[in-house]
């Protein structure tokens, strides 16, 4: 997630000017994967000023307006998805997910009162809205957090963006969920209500960022802020995760490196054992991973613009078995998210303004940081919206959060 106010007036006089040329993406030619268009199946959004019961939030950030939206808010607004989970354990169809923001402002010092939870979801894409039937409360009633968190004297002690800035997220084969965290960064465990199980592990490796609670005074942290576990996949048989850095590590001289990690869910522990894939560019974020079978992971690769100056927000396919003798493996390209081709006209007609859409639909969105294969070909992806900072799809409006499902043919 990035802070939600930080685009510099030339950035979005340059994104508006750009806007104006087209409403579909400069280069209108869709790119195929096994002989056929990666397409346009559905698409649905939550508006972005949906707040959601709960205390009243925002209370640390400018009270500057953004994108026609002024803090605090009244309740707690979804600022977009960082991951998403079918609701139902082995549920392939999509219909009903549940879906976590991140910390919430993009930061421990304004996201206070921000809490944490992940929401039940239902796309409708006949309609193109989307049902919120209900959340679960990340919180820590039993004191696993051996470190003071902004709700420590509450009964419940709700966890809140203060605390963790929580991004990627699985379920084991006990139906337990797990949490990739970039504060720390931390694995942590919580049951299916959300209940906090164990402290929050940390990398074995001693890797940490400016953010976490472990960090020794004057000790130079190993990790930039915001560049913990965004991504983080599962095996198939819920016993293993693959959590990734977004992000390099400071001492990292190859600065496309990410690295993958291991971890038993059964020993409650790193294996050890890492993997390195690469982006495609020095800045260039993992932004989210999924296992589509064995150790064949389909991942997301994003740069940080949006709008028409978005260029990098694709879904690409490693297969770990196949690394080299270093640990490398190379990826495959299958999907680009600015170029989906849309024949049943699913996103027309354009809204005033609209970037993106028309026969050759974008997903322009700064921070796409969900994926999720479904059955067959299908994958679901949805945004971050860092509310309400981003305006990807219509210049000076803050974005919607939208979903979509899209076919990559071949994908399995």
């Amino acid at each position: 997630m990035q802070p939600w106010y930080r685009f510099s007036s030339l950035a979005l006089l340059v994104g508006t000017a750009l806007a104006t040329l087209s409403a579909a993406p400069a280069t209108a030619a869709v790119p195929t994967h096994a002989g056929a268009a990666v397409t346009l199946l559905g698409r649905a959004s939550i508006p972005a000023t949906d707040y959601q019961p709960g205390p009243d939030s925002g209370a640390a950030l400018d009270k500057t307006t953004v994108n026609g939206v002024t803090p605090p808010f009244k309740g707690q607004p979804i600022p977009g998805f960082s991951a998403a989970i079918t609701a139902t354990a082995g549920d392939k169809s999509g219909r009903r997910l549940l879906a976590m923001p991140d910390n919430g402002f993009g930061a421990k010092n304004n996201s206070a009162d921000f809490l944490l939870r992940a929401y039940y979801v239902e796309p409708d894409y006949r309609h193109g809205d989307v049902k919120i039937d209900g959340f679960v409360s990340f919180r820590d009633p039993d004191h696993r957090v051996p470190f003071d968190i902004v709700n420590k004297d509450t009964k419940d002690r709700l966890l809140t963006g203060a605390d963790f800035d929580i991004e990627s997220l699985q379920r084991d084969a006990h139906g337990n969920l797990w949490i990739g965290d970039e504060f720390g960064p931390y694995l942590i465990k919580v049951d299916k209500t959300g209940k906090v199980l164990q402290a929050p592990i940390p990398l074995a490796d001693g890797t940490k960022s400016p953010q976490s609670p472990d960090l020794k005074a004057g000790e130079t942290p190993s990790l930039a802020a915001s560049n913990g576990f965004e991504a983080m996949a599962i095996s198939t048989d819920g016993k293993t995760l693959y959590p990734i850095l977004e992000g390099p590590k400071v001492a990292d001289t190859d600065r496309t490196r990410r690295v993958v990690y291991e971890f038993s869910v059964r020993k409650n522990k790193y294996t050890g054992r890492t993997w390195t894939i690469n982006v495609g560019a020095v800045g260039q974020l993992v932004a989210d991973a999924q296992v589509l079978d064995g150790r064949r992971i389909a991942w997301l690769e994003r740069d940080n613009f949006e709008g028409a100056e978005a260029k990098v927000k694709q879904i690409h396919v490693a297969d770990l078995d196949t690394a080299d003798k270093s640990g490398v493996v190379k990826s495959t390209t299958v999907a680009d998210l600015l170029k989906i081709a849309d024949p049943k006209g699913i996103s027309s007609p354009a809204r005033e303004g609209e970037f993106g859409v028309g026969p050759t639909f974008a997903f322009p969105f700064q921070s796409v940081e969900t994926i999720l294969p479904l059955r067959g070909d299908k994958v679901f992806v949805t945004n971050d919206n860092n509310f309400p900072g981003n305006d990807g799809r219509i210049t000076g409006k803050a974005d919607d959060i939208e979903l979509i499902e899209i076919s990559i043919p071949g994908l399995r």
